[in-house]
């Protein structure tokens, strides 16, 4: 009974900002909408190795991985000049894969809790497009951001159980000071609705191939489907 109660309690707080106007979301709030939300999700993508990346310039050395337009990951994980990688969820020094954080960025939660965090940052998205973000990427891009962006594009979608799977019209690769952010945006003209129940997300970008599920059920707010 107590270890239902404590679950139950732990449900609650996991989502504390539902049922709160946005003037009365705390930070903490903000940042798990953020970070853990149904429009935001944390995903440890497949590394896909091809034997030939290893000998490829740029490609994947002990422990990197090849990504287009990247350059190679130091020795010990961290960019370029082979310090430690600093940002979390960063590639360790056994080559692991980085935690990547997906965020469905046109969704109206997503951009009233950046607001609220003030990050300006955030990307500039327009209402013709749905918008999917990805955060945490282990390297820099490098090159033709225009050539790279349309290699990302390609091999991205967002499948729906039963009808044809959505692509991107175009994406836009992002440089940070803490690395770069991918967002793809898909036209709205292809409509998801509440019919849909489940959106799975599939993207490749480099060696890295990350899927994650996002269920439309859980994705209204304020009694509108939002995304």
């Amino acid at each position: 009974m107590l270890l239902a109660v404590a679950l139950l309690l732990a449900g609650a707080d996991d989502q504390a900002w539902k049922g709160k106007k946005v003037a009365d979301w705390t930070q903490d709030d903000c940042r798990q909408l953020l970070s853990d939300s149904p429009w935001a999700k944390t995903v440890t993508p497949a590394v896909e190795r091809p034997a030939s990346a290893q000998r490829r310039p740029g490609g994947m050395g002990r422990g990197g991985f090849g990504m287009p337009g990247m350059g190679g990951m130091g020795r010990r994980g961290g960019m370029g000049g082979g310090g430690r990688a600093r940002r979390p969820g960063g590639m360790g020094q056994q080559g692991a894969p980085p935690m990547l954080y997906l965020r469905w960025e046109s969704a109206l939660p997503i951009r009233e809790a950046e607001l609220k965090t003030r990050d300006t940052n955030a990307p500039t998205l327009d209402e013709e497009h749905y918008a999917i973000a990805v955060y945490n990427l282990p390297n820099r891009m490098n090159g033709d951001s225009k050539s790279l962006a349309g290699q990302l594009r390609k091999q991205a979608s967002i499948k729906r159980d039963g009808k044809k799977a959505l692509k991107p019209s175009s994406v836009e690769v992002l440089q940070r000071e803490d690395g770069p952010v991918v967002v793809y945006l898909f036209p709205r003209t292809q409509e998801i609705t509440k019919q849909d129940e489940r959106l799975e997300f599939d993207a490749r970008i480099g060696a890295l191939h990350l899927t994650e599920s996002f269920f439309v059920e859980d994705m209204v707010y304020e009694g509108k489907l939002e995304l």
